[in-house]
């Protein structure tokens, strides 16, 4: 479940013989000519020994790259790391971009998790490097560990203490710290939930972990009878969701013993600059349904409520950073099981709102829940509509394990873009193709819940925008039917929410919270 683990962000001074850690890490950049050591604390003839040694030593500066070296006079500890940055570029602070260094200081914490304090000597002699290298190092300091058997290794935490040496004062960078702070708990929540296993996490606990999550945000510094939450929370069980018709929950989760949840969690300031609703797909474990999947295909199912993991951060960091943004969060929450009560193909479901679904393959069951709340988030008329959801394995095809697909309405799907472009995630847009639609015709219902095999990402997407609402000021009499939709998109996070291979920069193996930093840069430029 969600580890209350928080490592101690701090800033200090640069000179080198008041810095008291376990580590002090350098950072080391591919220059045209060789490896290039980084403005650093040293001293002038300790720095230029480092620098000389480097080729001999095989530092390369290639990112992710870590070597320890003994320590150097006047440092207390005997520990030197050198952390490589990647190639230098033609950013004006050093050649380095923010980017550059979140992943370099968030790869040098998590090689270093044994390490109970690190110094981070990366260049921070703005405040945008200050937060590149604290949130890349919050990032960074991160493992699950709850499933260990021994004690000890439960025990197990990664490095607590990390200082980003700068010569900026405190009251210039305080701001900065609070964020990279309240960003990586986000990030560090959305993993724990990804990697929590399915017989621990299913739809009622999920919602229950949403329950109290809710509880303990609090404004900071709150006193007496400013305690009450900054979360609101509103569960739809098993029964009011079949009372009240949302037939996607309700026939995806027939199957399981432990039926669907909806969960409406919500962040609202006074006087909110703009309202957005984010819709997370939550299917806690995705078997496939009747239209089983093969074993190794069940293999990291348990990823498959990530979208809803990412919706429940997002909302969490909005209340933690103070946003002047109302947030309205719903997670739809389901497991997919065979079972005698599973749905089976050829159903045709209701979902909430009215239109019907032809089910012609149990195993496209995301957009069936995701539907259900993408109507009913929709009558609250919001500024904008999100979706999240690891939704199709055609995103994967088309642009692998790290990179999201973004589909939906221009004006929004540009500002996410830039949004991700800020925070360092790779997110691509794509269009929605006017045939897709088409390829969801039924002869009984009003759509079917498979498309055309190929532009599969995409064909999902256009099953999706079905179901977003008008405005509130949409013209009933309006040509264009598109312009009077809610302004929405869709984050199609298959592949990148769980990395299936080696840990890099400040991204563990598992569970990565992808997008998390995308939609919290993004609600900061509305209320800005």
């Amino acid at each position: 479940m969600i580890n209350d683990f928080q490592p101690h962000l701090t800033t200090g001074s640069t000179a080198v013989d008041k810095i008291e850690a376990d580590a002090l890490v350098l950072g080391v950049a591919k220059g045209p000519d060789g490896p290039v050591l980084l403005p650093n604390p040293l001293a002038d003839k300790a720095a230029r020994s480092v620098a000389d040694s480097l080729t001999s030593l095989g530092v390369t500066g290639a990112a992710d790259q870590l070597n320890r070296l003994p320590g150097v006079d006047g440092f207390r500890t005997g520990t030197l790391v050198l952390i490589g940055v990647g190639p230098l570029t033609g950013e004006p602070s050093g050649g380095v971009s923010p980017e550059a260094l979140r992943r370099a200081a968030g790869s040098a914490v998590r090689q270093l998790g044994t390490a109970d304090s690190v110094a981070l000597a990366l260049p921070a002699g703005t405040v945008e490097q200050v937060s590149a290298v604290a949130e890349g190092a919050a990032l960074g300091a991160y493992s699950f560990t709850a499933y260990r058997g021994s004690k000890e290794e439960r025990s197990k935490t990664p490095v607590e203490a990390i200082t980003v040496l700068t010569d900026l004062r405190e009251r210039h960078t305080k701001q900065a710290l609070r964020r990279a702070a309240a960003v990586g708990s986000a990030v560090r929540a959305a993993r724990d939930l990804v990697n929590t296993p399915p017989n621990d996490l299913y739809p009622e606990s999920f919602a229950q972990i949403a329950s109290d999550l809710a509880g303990r945000v609090r404004a900071p510094g709150a006193t007496g009878s400013e305690k009450a939450p900054k979360l609101t929370v509103k569960v739809w069980d098993d029964k009011a969701l079949e009372k009240q018709g949302f037939g996607g929950l309700m026939g995806v989760g027939k199957g399981s013993s432990r039926k669907p949840r909806l969960v409406r969690i919500e962040h609202a300031p006074s006087k909110p600059a703009a309202h957005v609703a984010l819709v997370g797909k939550g299917i806690t474990f995705d078997s496939g349904g009747l239209s089983l999947k093969p074993a190794n295909a069940m293999d990291t199912m348990k990823l498959d409520m990530g979208g809803a993991a990412t919706v429940l951060a997002a909302v969490r960091a909005a209340a933690d950073l103070d946003l002047p943004v109302r947030v309205t969060g719903w997670l739809c929450l389901a497991e997919n099981l065979p079972s005698s009560t599973a749905q089976r193909p050829e159903d045709v479901i209701r979902i909430y709102g009215g239109k019907t679904v032809e089910v012609l393959n149990t195993d496209a069951e995301g957009r069936l829940v995701m539907a259900d709340g993408l109507v009913i988030a929709s009558e609250e008329h919001p500024d904008a509509v999100i979706d999240v959801a690891t939704l199709t394995g055609a995103q994967m095809i088309a642009l692998g394990a790290r990179t999201v697909g973004l589909m939906g309405q221009e004006e929004l799907r540009d500002q996410l873009v830039d949004a991700a472009d800020a925070a360092g995630e790779s997110l691509w847009p794509m269009p929605i193709p006017e045939e897709a639609r088409a390829g969801f015709e039924s002869q009984v219902a009003d759509l079917t819940n498979t498309g055309d095999r190929f532009g599969g990402m995409m064909g999902a997407a256009a099953f999706l925008r079905e179901f977003v609402g008008e405005r509130s000021d949409a013209d009933a009499d309006a040509l264009d039917r598109e312009a009077q939709r809610i302004p929405w998109a869709h984050l199609d996070i298959a592949g990148p929410a769980f990395n299936e291979k080696g840990a890099y920069g400040y991204t563990p193996k598992s569970g990565t919270g992808v997008m998390v930093r995308t939609l919290i840069t993004y609600l900061e430029s509305l209320g800005r």
